[in-house]
């Protein structure tokens, strides 16, 4: 009798452990497959708003075109799309070596307090409303940019140029690939820098050779999602940048990021079919140019791999 019992209690036991791991099997599976499909969703549900145009004009006449005269019914996104790509790479080209140099400083040069009180600072920084570097923009950087960068170039503008928006949007996305970095640097064994340092090695030599090599697909993964986050940011960008629908040819000219047009624009255009439709397309192209941001980096990541 008492085997018996024992036997039973094993058994609901064993029971109770199967349907607990089938539990959270289906949850856990549940969840990927939402996380997976919910970029899908977003872009069928961005192409359906945008299908009146679509329907009208096709897609790369209007990806390419540069005339935006909505209310002649010319909707051109071109110079939205360079002005972006202006932006965004001005923005990784200042804070890439920022946050990379920085990065090998804290994790491999300096004493670690000095990392455990970056820490917050960094956490403080991107935590910062992003209206607040507009705002700071607007007091600090257009002006600076108006009365020192454009003359040093023989140029007048009044500060409200692609140049102020990198700026802006490089301090924005500091903290975000910073922490990355320093994670990327963090995870290398520390047994690769004992027995490089024993072998005559410097620090540097270590860095330069053995620490950028290891790291680099996380170093190429955070300049990947530093530029796809720096891609989609607002309110900062447009408040210094001039929203000047035109393309951009120079840093010192003015833009209209994609993001900032839909901004602007979209709560008082949602009584206007086609210029609704021309938004949502703005959004679905913004949308598709990050995935093919973050597919290269990804393709980047696999390739290195290999040869790591």
């Amino acid at each position: 009798m008492k085997n018996f019992l024992n036997n039973l209690k094993l058994g609901i036991l064993q029971s109770n452990r199967l349907l607990k791991n089938k539990f959270n099997t289906i949850w856990m599976v549940i969840a990927l497959v939402f996380a997976m499909t919910l970029p899908v969703a977003l872009a069928i549900g961005l192409y359906y708003k945008a299908s009146g145009l679509l329907l009208d004009q096709p897609f790369f006449s209007l990806i390419f075109s540069k005339d935006w005269r909505p209310l002649s019914g010319h909707f051109g996104l071109f110079p939205f799309i360079i002005s972006s790509l202006w932006v965004t790479v001005l923005a990784l080209l200042i804070a890439g070596p920022i946050c990379l140099f920085s990065a090998i400083h804290l994790t491999q040069y300096a004493k670690s307090y000095v990392l455990k009180v970056m820490h917050p600072v960094i956490d403080i920084l991107a935590g910062i409303p992003s209206v607040i570097f507009g705002v700071w923009g607007v007091i600090i950087i257009v002006p600076f940019v108006s009365q020192h960068i454009a003359p040093l170039f023989g140029k007048q503008t009044s500060g409200y140029t692609i140049m102020s928006g990198g700026i802006v949007l490089a301090i924005m996305i500091i903290p975000f690939i910073l922490n990355i970095l320093i994670e990327v640097f963090k995870s290398v064994p520390e047994e690769l820098t004992e027995v490089t340092l024993s072998l005559g090695a410097t620090r540097w030599m270590f860095v330069k050779h053995i620490l950028m090599r290891k790291a680099y697909p996380g170093i190429v993964s955070a300049f990947g999602l530093g530029l796809s986050r720096a891609f989609g940011e607002t309110i900062a960008v447009l408040m210094v940048v001039g929203n000047v629908t035109r393309i951009p040819h120079g840093a010192l000219q003015p833009g209209y990021p994609l993001p900032a047009l839909i901004a602007n624009n979209y709560g008082e255009m949602l009584s206007i079919p086609m210029y609704d439709s021309a938004l949502m397309l703005a959004a679905f192209v913004l949308l598709i140019i990050v995935i093919i941001f973050n597919f290269i980096s990804r393709l980047v990541i696999h390739r290195m791999k290999k040869l790591v």
